[in-house]
């Protein structure tokens, strides 16, 4: 399964670096095994990214952009738990504690 996750030039909340501002958004690709626990997985994942939860924004040289927030995603299909990709077997029972 591969999530997409699309984000546009917005206004920034409460919380947010500088609130009411507008930040810069992006094109987000994550991974996720297509499997019944890769599936379970995004569903919380959905749930996360409708609650918010799935990106931060931050400064970067006085320009708001969106990142990834705390939850871990898979980015890559290899390179290992170091780059942020596969193979790594704990990733979703990692991520499913962290949802």
């Amino acid at each position: 399964l591969q999530p997409l996750f699309k984000t546009s030039y917005s206004c920034s909340k409460v919380g947010d670096p500088r609130p009411g501002q507008s930040y810069k958004g992006g094109h987000f690709c994550a991974f996720l095994p297509d499997n019944k626990e890769g599936q379970k997985t995004a569903e919380l994942l959905r749930k996360a990214f409708e609650h918010g939860l799935t990106f931060q924004i931050k400064s970067c040289n006085g320009e708001e952009r969106v990142t990834w927030g705390l939850i871990p995603h898979k980015t890559s299909l290899s390179g290992g738990k170091a780059r942020n990709g596969y193979p790594d077997s704990q990733y979703l029972r990692e991520v499913r504690t962290v949802l």
